[in-house]
């Protein structure tokens, strides 16, 4: 077998055009982007994905040499794999910032710990949610509905048919609104309840002023916090369905895949 410079290029080409969506899309996509997960892991993953998803893929553009067209179709596989990661983050952010909300309302806005998966400091309650709901996605394989709605995307969005239109990038940012109304809705019940025992003890401490509130409001707030976030749990799978379907109906129409 002759092998020449313009054979490797192609065939480097061919692998490494996917090689590029995927790597940007394990970067920011729940799950694949944690921290906890090396960044070699990580590679080795993109390239087994990648080696295993190509001889599938619809016939990819010819690539002539590295040059200035090369990289704009680097920086297009890059892009739409990011967005397509970013979009389903959105979904797990619902999470983090109802239980911001919640804790804030407890009194536990102090007791924050750093979030091994993002690189962030949360509070308690966001980080256990988050890792409620990371183990609902891994239990009902979501991690795996992503990887195919990704090659889905190497179909709808072919390698050098265009970027993602500006339209559904606006839709992306639009989202934004959508978590703050969705993680709002989560953390409603816990601030009702919890508003309500304020403004009791708020009169409380008119009628009876000579009673410190503060040292009697704060350990029933906490306990009473707690309690309601456990009542809350029978509700929690419904809201998490719901979410995850509005993060998953966002990744398939920024992708274009029915």
């Amino acid at each position: 077998m002759e092998f020449s410079a313009e054979l490797l290029v192609q065939g480097a080409s061919q692998y490494f055009l996917p090689l590029a969506r995927l790597s940007a899309f394990m970067l920011a996509a729940p799950i694949f982007g944690s921290r906890l997960i090396a960044t070699r892991v990580r590679l080795l993953l993109a390239l087994l994905v990648t080696l295993l998803l190509v001889p599938s893929l619809p016939e990819l553009p010819k690539v002539e040499g590295f040059g200035l067209s090369t990289l704009l179709l680097v920086v297009q596989q890059t892009l739409i794999g990011f967005v397509a990661g970013f979009s389903m983050q959105v979904a797990f952010q619902v999470v983090v910032l109802g239980g911001q909300f919640i804790a804030m309302k407890m009194g536990l806005g102090f007791a924050s710990m750093n979030d091994p998966s993002n690189g962030v400091t949360v509070t308690i309650v966001s980080q256990y949610y988050l890792m409620l709901v990371t183990l609902l996605f891994v239990v009902g394989d979501g991690h795996l509905l992503l990887l195919r709605i990704l090659a889905e995307s190497f179909y709808s969005l072919p390698i050098g048919s265009g970027w993602v239109p500006a339209a559904l990038l606006w839709d992306l940012v639009a989202t934004g609104s959508w978590m703050f109304g969705a993680a709002l809705l989560l953390a409603l019940p816990v601030l009702t309840s919890l508003m309500i025992v304020n403004i009791s003890f708020g009169v409380m401490g008119r009628s009876a002023p000579q009673m410190n509130i503060f040292t009697v409001g704060f350990p029933i707030t906490l306990i009473l916090g707690m309690f309601l976030i456990w009542f809350g749990f029978t509700t929690f799978l419904g809201n998490y369905n719901q979410f995850m379907q509005e993060g998953f109906g966002l990744l398939r129409h920024l992708l274009n895949v029915s």
